[in-house]
C-alpha cells in the first residue's frame, strides 16, 4: 500500500508533528491556547459557543513529549490507513473527528480543559478496526490476538494509576475509554446499516 493512498492519516500525522515541533520549538504558550479545548473551567466552554469549534477537535494535536507523540503516531498510521484503505477516506475522517470531539469532551468534563493528544482517537480506531474484524466478513482482516492483548493491557495499566505515581505521566484515561466505545459503536453501526443498505439494493 503506497502512503499517497492514505491523505487523512498522513493528514492527522503531519498536523500533529507540526504542533509539536511548533510548540517544542517555538512559543508553546501560544501555540498551546488556542488549541485546548477551552482556557476555561468556568463558564463552560465559552470559546466554542462563541464559535471556535475548532477547539472540539484541536486538543488531539497537542502531545507533550516525545514517547506521547511516537506512540500515538505509529498506531495512528497502523490503524488509519487500514480503515482508509478499506472503508475510504470519508469513512475515516468521520471516525476520527467524531471520536475525537466525544473524547476531548469527556476528557474535559472530568478534568478540566488541560490535557490532549491522538490517544483518543488511536482507541477510537482501534475499537473499529477491532469490531470490524469480528462482525463484517466484507472487512476481511482480523486484529492479531497479540495487537488486542497489547492495546486493552496498556488501557488497563493507564487506569491503574501506575504511570503517574511511578513516572509521573498524567494519562487522559476518559479520553482513552470514550474513544475506545465511540470506535466500537460506530463499528456496530457501520456493519448493521451497511448490511441493510446493500440488502436493499
Amino acid at each position: 500500500m503506497r502512503s499517497v493512498q492514505f491523505p487523512v492519516t498522513l493528514g492527522f500525522i503531519a498536523v500533529s508533528v507540526l504542533v509539536y515541533l511548533l510548540m517544542t520549538i517555538g512559543d508553546r504558550e501560544a501555540v498551546l491556547r488556542p488549541l485546548l479545548i477551552s482556557e476555561y473551567l468556568r463558564p463552560t466552554l465559552p470559546e466554542i459557543r462563541a464559535g471556535q469549534v475548532w477547539r472540539l477537535f484541536s486538543p488531539m494535536f497537542l502531545h507533550f513529549g516525545i514517547f506521547h507523540i511516537v506512540f500515538n503516531m505509529m498506531w495512528t498510521w497502523e490503524l488509519g490507513r487500514i480503515i482508509e484503505h478499506k472503508q475510504g477516506k470519508w469513512l475515516l475522517l468521520l471516525v476520527c473527528l467524531l471520536s475525537g470531539a466525544l473524547s476531548n469532551l469527556a476528557q474535559y468534563w472530568i478534568s478540566g480543559p488541560v490535557f490532549g493528544g491522538m490517544s483518543g482517537v488511536v482507541y477510537a480506531l482501534f475499537g473499529y478496526v477491532w469490531i470490524q474484524g469480528l462482525t463484517n466478513r466484507k472487512f476481511a482482516l482480523a486484529l492479531n490476538p497479540a495487537i488486542v492483548y497489547l492495546m486493552l493491557g496498556w488501557f488497563v495499566i493507564c487506569w491503574t494509576g501506575l504511570l503517574e505515581r511511578l513516572f509521573g505521566l498524567s494519562v487522559a484515561n476518559t479520553a482513552h475509554t470514550a474513544g475506545l466505545l465511540s470506535g466500537i459503536v460506530i463499528s456496530f453501526l457501520y456493519t448493521i446499516f451497511y448490511g441493510q443498505w446493500k440488502r436493499l439494493r
